[in-house]
């Protein structure tokens, strides 16, 4: 297992997991479904949507097969299936450099990536104090395993109680 830690700014709410030389756009995949899921998706290219339009932890996690169940350490879980050819994945906010982004070897063919996020009630606007700190971020936690194509999937859902603007409202 291959562990990097990131800090993206999460443009638009979103994070990009990517083949690094996918031309996918994600324009039509944000469907009214993907948005209450949490996840758009095309062939080669993820969108993660994220709680904040500001600076997020991911965490990216590449592993030989599927991690047990965890998703009780996590607000919101999502799985999805894509295809990476060149055998490198890319992860980025949504309006970041594309040559310029984090780089995962992966093996060639199709990935399944579980997106899990967590503080999502405890998470600071950038105009709150401590909105800089990780403890005040959101996180978000990319593990990345070689697996046949299979649908996407919301394991957990988030329900936000009592926050407005945030996710799950």
């Amino acid at each position: 297992m291959t562990t990097t830690r990131l800090r993206l700014f999460a443009d638009y709410f979103q994070l990009h997991v990517m083949d690094e030389d996918a031309e996918d756009d994600l324009g039509g995949a944000w469907t009214q479904e993907a948005v209450s899921d949490g996840l758009a998706v095309s062939r080669q290219t993820l969108g993660i949507s994220t709680a904040v339009d500001m600076d997020v932890t991911v965490t990216v996690e590449l592993l030989d097969r599927p991690p047990g169940d965890d998703s009780a350490a996590f607000d919101h879980v999502v799985e999805a299936s894509i295809e990476v050819p060149t055998g490198r994945v890319a992860v980025l906010g949504c309006t970041d450099y594309l040559p310029d982004a984090a780089r995962f070897e992966v093996p060639e063919g199709f990935v399944r990536v579980r997106a899990s996020r967590a503080n999502l009630a405890d998470v600071r606007l950038a105009d709150e104090e401590g909105s800089d700190d990780p403890e005040g971020m959101e996180q978000v936690y990319l593990r990345i395993w070689p697996a046949p194509y299979s649908a996407p999937v919301v394991v957990k859902r988030w329900v936000a109680t009592g926050t407005a603007g945030r996710v799950g409202d």
